[in-house]
């Protein structure tokens, strides 16, 4: 049975808070009074004021709790009910404007409920708005329900007075049994989400984190709803529990509810039709429209959720798309995209600069007797057409899957890998180096475009886009130890095991190739990190740039942290700082991490240097302007082959007859996808390549 309560009419609009909830010598308007920064001043009606109003089909339950601004025009409102203090700045003969909206300044045919509203709103046809704060020039029409609880978090994990821990809202990412599970709260970054979803042993730094967050709200009730200046609110249904910045956008929206929507004057978020969105936090500058459910999630700056995505228990990292597919209880770094409706993506961590392909299947729970499997995935993870994966699998950076039902659980240690399930000879094949020997165009492009993609405007966790950094460095190393334990059989052919949870063998192809291509790509970071730093530093002679870089008698271990890499070592100091109370809120760990940012370029450069002394197998003492020299000119031989990899591996695509038979001429297919000469990120390649080489011999030149 439906339990409806009654109370007196005169009660509507009045007791926001339980006498209980107040602190002494405080009345239910407190926060609501801390919450307002307008700086309007108000002051009772006139006696001719309420009369205008009355005249003008408004009713009050109380005439004397409605407070207005100085330029207040009562002309302006019109059929409105009152109920409570309600405050109104000022409202002018005006008409806004928005996206074709066009809108009279003022009060009309509307049901407002203890709101605070500010100078020139245009609010037409809300027939339930209680307790907001909204701000200047805000438009809002037809919406059914817009309002707030006493309770409201607005998509935040916290709890307020007098709430059990059972009503806590988690996000449960990685695993879908919740064990990994993380409190949402706004500001979250990718890195915090890893760092707590991770280290599940340590249970003092799993309390920590909760202390942080929850320290980050005050548990008080009693908060209004809040909307921005300039936020256009149109065509929607329920809008309850969320606080929405200012130059936000939200049209035809179904339900939204407990939820903050991050908008400001640079990166306007904007919400379209038919959207459900319940228990979230939305990053500045998203976009979600179309038919989207999100439950339980975040959204991080800059990303966007289309076309009736569903994500639920997941984090999304920042410049991420989600489009028609289904995504559950993961936790995706910054730059993945995910366009396809037949893809699926469960119980996953994706390290970034990922891409889903149609059919994809990644974390089918089927072999499991429990909703507890994984897979992890090192940035730039690419699943083919129709892949399917077992939990648990894990995979280093830059794995691509071939078309494919995968029938085991895989560990992909060796990075740059094509991984290919040979069912006619029932064997799982890997090609390491794959992007490098076959497909340089993709594997180039995709650190440009995510690189020419973040619109990110504070950088708080420095984001590496280069597939050449300390994270793949370090796995090359890994797979340079396991693949000169390899030999070939009679037949020239490469087997092992330990990559497939199977009897099955494990093929390599192309070790020696790998071997020696790994190599050419370790000393090429290398070198060219040093070069960068001659070149930066000014520095004129091969000694001063020896005495510059500080050396490192072991490689240092790295993790990607949200997509940002940082040293294990500066890891585990946070992780100590935040146990000791040395940091002690949300805000300092993102201080952490970009303090971390502005050393990494430094700590790069020593791990590049480091990493090549190790390959050579020398000290820094016995790095000579000899060795110097001649790896100064490998690697523009290394320069000069991955530029015209970029444009062999793209002038396949024009040279290929079966894709020229689409088109009736070579006119129309250079009218349709254009020329290679007219590619710019070809072009870019090819005069990068060309400065390298010039900036190279200019400093053999000059480091003598």
């Amino acid at each position: 049975m439906n339990v409806i309560k009654k109370y007196p009419i005169n009660n509507l609009g009045y007791n926001f808070i339980d006498s209980k909830y107040l602190p002494e010598g405080e009345d239910e308007y407190y926060l609501r009074n801390r919450q307002n920064k307008t700086g309007i001043k108000y002051r009772i009606l006139s006696s001719s004021e309420e009369e205008i109003l009355i005249r003008n089909g408004n009713n009050s339950d109380d005439w004397n709790k409605i407070f207005v601004s100085e330029s207040f025009d009562p002309l302006l409102v019109k059929n409105c009910k009152f109920f409570g203090l309600v405050r109104i700045g000022k409202l002018e003969p005006y008409y806004l404007e928005f996206h074709n909206l066009r809108m009279a300044v003022g009060l009309y045919n509307s049901t407002i409920i203890s709101c605070d509203l500010g100078d020139n709103v245009c609010i037409d046809n809300a027939h339930y708005l209680s307790h907001y704060i909204i701000g200047n020039e805000v438009m809002i029409a037809n919406v059914n329900e817009l309002a707030t609880t006493d309770y409201s978090k607005f998509g935040s994990g916290i709890l307020k007075e007098g709430e059990s821990e059972h009503s806590r809202i988690w996000l449960e990412v990685r695993n879908e049994n919740g064990g990994r599970r993380v409190i949402p709260f706004n500001g979250m970054l990718a890195g915090d989400a890893y760092l707590w979803s991770s280290h599940r042993e340590d249970k003092e730094l799993m309390s920590r984190f909760t202390e942080l967050t929850q320290k980050t709200y005050d548990d008080k009730r009693g908060y209004y709803g809040t909307i921005g200046d300039r936020s256009v609110l149109k065509d929607c249904n329920i809008i309850k529990d969320v606080s929405i910045g200012s130059d936000a956008y939200l049209k035809g929206a179904n339900k939204l509810k407990n939820l903050t929507i991050n908008s400001d004057e640079k990166r306007s978020s904007q919400i379209g039709e038919g959207c459900e969105l319940v228990n979230g936090i939305i990053g500045y500058g998203c976009r979600i429209f179309y038919g989207v459910k999100a439950v339980r999630f975040v959204t991080a700056s800059h990303s966007q959720l289309k076309y009736g995505a569903r994500l639920i228990n997941s984090y999304l990292g920042n410049n991420s798309t989600i489009s028609c597919c289904e995504v559950l209880n993961s936790l995706i770094f910054p730059a993945h995209e995910q366009h396809h409706n037949n893809s699926f993506l469960c119980a996953s961590l994706i390290m970034g600069q990922s891409n889903m392909a149609a059919g994809a299947t990644i974390g089918s729970n089927h072999n499991s007797r429990g909703a507890d499997g994984e897979i992890i995935a090192g940035r730039g993870f690419w699943p083919g057409l129709c892949v399917s994966l077992k939990h648990n699998s894990r995979f280093a950076s830059f794995t691509i899957l071939a078309k494919a039902d995968f029938p085991h659980e895989l560990n992909i240690s060796l990075p740059f890998s094509l991984v290919s399930n040979d069912v006619a000879n029932d064997k799982l094949v890997l090609m390491p180096g794959y992007w490098f020997m076959y497909n340089m165009y993709a594997l180039a492009r995709n650190t440009w475009k995510y690189r020419d993609r973040d619109e990110r405007t504070e950088k708080i966790q420095h984001i590496e886009f280069d597939f050449l950094a300390p994270d793949t460095i370090n796995e090359m190393f890994e797979g340079l130890q396991l693949l000169s334990t390899l030999s070939p059989d009679e037949n020239g052919n490469y087997y092992t095991s330990g990559f497939e949870n199977s009897q099955r063998i494990t093929e390599i192809v192309k070790v020696p190739r790998v071997i020696g291509l790994f190599k050419e790509l370790i000393n090429f970071f290398g070198i060219t990190q040093l070069l960068q730093f001659a070149h930066k530093n000014n520095l004129d002679s091969f000694e001063s740039l020896k005495k510059a870089i500080p050396t490192r008698i072991q490689r240092s271990e790295w993790m990607n942290v949200g997509g940002q890499l940082m040293k294990v070592q500066d890891v585990e100091k946070l992780k100590k700082q935040v146990k000791s109370g040395k940091i002690s809120s949300w805000d300092q760990v993102h201080e952490f991490y970009r303090q971390a940012g502005n050393e990494y370029e430094k700590d790069k450069l020593i791990h590049a240097y480091t990493s090549l002394l190790e390959l050579e197998n020398i000290t820094s003492r016995q790095f000579s302007r000899e060795l110097f020299k001649d790896l100064v000119n490998r690697s523009v031989k290394t320069k000069m082959w991955m530029s015209e990899a970029i444009f062999e591996s793209r002038a396949k695509d024009y040279e290929n007859p079966f894709r020229q038979m689409v088109y009736n001429s070579p006119e129309e297919m250079k009218s349709v996808i254009g020329t290679l000469e007219d590619n710019r990120f070809i072009q870019d390649q090819l005069a990068d390549s060309e400065a390298y080489q010039k900036l190279a011999a200019k400093l053999l030149r000059k480091l003598k």
